[in-house]
């Protein structure tokens, strides 16, 4: 009882401690938000398996901008269209620094492209935007790359004879491709083993990122670092695909000529060989081997989760997927391929893609932001290296911006007269300074990838339309699409 009684004295004193901390910090204002406990923060408030979720709620309280302590860690929240765009966009510079989700921290150290900060991140961010647009995203070069692609897995679809089959692994090598023909210099066949692990890999660690492990790891980081346990998963993932790409690198530095890259790997060591005298250099081993990984794994998994889900959500809603196919045989017609110039022309289309993206609401809660210096914000100051969530899914779906935003509906992106309407609360690639940087690659991937495959064949559930479950199949860093089987069938 007497230790009992000590602890409760101990706990009480660290609460008092904790609030006179948070009232007269040096830096002063932070957002409002509930009563961290020592040590476990907002335990109490969040369910690990639910961060997302447990943040919304927290949000219907402590209004769009608050304060939650995940372990010992102050983290802002950024809630609603409103908040997001007021931090990542008017004030882009402050809110343009990255943290690390503890799960990844172990492999990336802030190096790569996507985790890097400061001026690492500005020549990184600068040279693969560059290196992108020389091998073609956003031109005609690589709308032809998408093409072909296409073609090939419209065969493989083809092979299935109209039987049902599991999507995944089609719709991953397919995109894999794409980007693999810029970062590696070439496609693989999709009966390659090598290629078919590492899509394996890929999208394991996709899912274990999203675990509830996962967001109760991130979350309390700082206790559970000291112990083993199933975090370990995504390092031990990720390193395998380090070393399928650093054996790449090798390959290339072996016959590598210096005046003609055949990839971003070439680009790369060029840039190496040209800054190796340069002290304030980034372009290093480390930084190519973990941008490439950046690239190649952004590159492959949103895509063909995106259109995992859109294949799942059209056989949910037949209704919108007759009108996009009706509109796919008006403007396109059988006798050749969709090209992005058709996009133009079908509104309709592009709307469905749009709300496919919304719904799907792919990355929750973006990747970690973080303030670079301390920032005045709706009368809050936030510290200098403060982690910041802002979060996307409260974009996507809120309802100043978007009807019943709960429900899939392609006039959410039509106006009136049916033309396409754009809507600046559309933030699946994220916005500000760290938006996704292969955006324009995805959105041609995505336009060019759904129609092809819908001019060609008709989508089949294997259940009654009434009776597809789109809940994801975890709910953390990402939605995880659910497992289905469908058919092809040729139309």
């Amino acid at each position: 009882m007497e230790l009992a009684s000590a602890l409760t004295v101990i706990l009480a004193i660290c609460l008092v401690v904790i609030t006179v901390k948070r009232k007269s910090s040096s830096h002063g204002r932070m957002p409002p938000g509930p009563t961290p406990l020592p040590l476990i923060g907002n335990f109490l408030q969040l369910k690990a398996a639910e961060t997302c979720k447990s943040l919304i709620k927290l949000s219907e309280k402590y209004g769009p901008v608050f304060t939650v302590y995940f372990g010992s860690r102050p983290v802002v929240i950024l809630c609603g269209h409103e908040a997001v765009k007021e931090a990542l966009v008017d004030k882009a510079e402050e809110f343009s620094g990255r943290k690390t989700m503890p799960t990844l921290e172990r492999t990336f150290h802030e190096h790569g492209v996507v985790f890097a900060n400061g001026d690492r991140w500005k020549q990184l961010r600068r040279f693969s935007l560059t290196v992108l647009r020389n091998f073609g995203m956003g031109k005609k070069t690589i709308e032809q790359r998408i093409q072909e692609e296409a073609q090939f897995l419209l065969e493989e679809f083809r092979k299935t004879n109209a039987k049902p089959f599991d999507p995944t692994f089609f719709l991953s090598r397919a995109v894999s491709n794409v980007i693999c023909s810029i970062v590696f210099g070439n496609r693989f066949d999709y009966q390659d083993k090598e290629f078919q692990a590492l899509m394996e890999m890929m999208n394991n660690s996709f899912r274990e990122m999203s675990t509830a492990w996962a967001q109760f790891y991130d979350i309390y980081a700082n206790i559970l670092k000291y112990f083993p346990g199933p975090h370990t998963k995504i390092y031990d993932i990720l390193e395998d695909m380090i070393r399928f790409i650093a054996k790449r690198v090798k390959d290339n530095q072996a016959t590598l000529d210096l005046n003609s890259p055949r990839d971003f790997i070439d680009c790369f060591l060029i840039q190496m060989e040209k800054e190796k005298n340069n002290p304030g250099s980034e372009f290093n081993i480390k930084n190519l081997e973990l941008t490439t990984l950046n690239l190649f794994f952004a590159g492959t998994e949103t895509v063909s989760s995106t259109l995992r889900y859109g294949f799942l959500l059209l056989m949910k809603n037949p209704q919108f997927l007759a009108k996009m196919q009706e509109e796919i045989d008006r403007v396109i017609g059988q006798n050749r391929a969709p090209n992005i110039e058709d996009r133009n022309q079908m509104p309709y289309t592009d709307a469905v893609i749009h709300e496919v993206q919304r719904v799907s609401d792919l990355i929750p809660m973006d990747v970690p932001h973080m303030v670079i210096k301390d920032t005045e914000f709706r009368g809050y100051i936030i510290p200098k290296g403060t982690e910041v969530y802002p979060v996307l899914s409260t974009v996507l779906n809120d309802p100043k911006k978007f009807k019943n935003p709960r429900q899939f509906n392609p006039e959410n992106f039509l106006d009136a007269n049916g033309s396409f309407k754009k809507s600046d609360a559309f933030v699946p690639f994220s916005s500000g300074k760290r938006i996704c940087l292969g955006e324009a690659l995805a959105r041609m991937e995505l336009f060019l990838f759904f129609t092809t495959i819908l001019q060609s064949f008709r989508l089949k559930p294997l259940v009654p339309p009434e009776d597809i479950d789109t809940t994801p199949l975890e709910s953390g860093f990402a939605n995880i699409v659910p497992m289905y089987q469908m058919c092809m069938v040729p139309r």
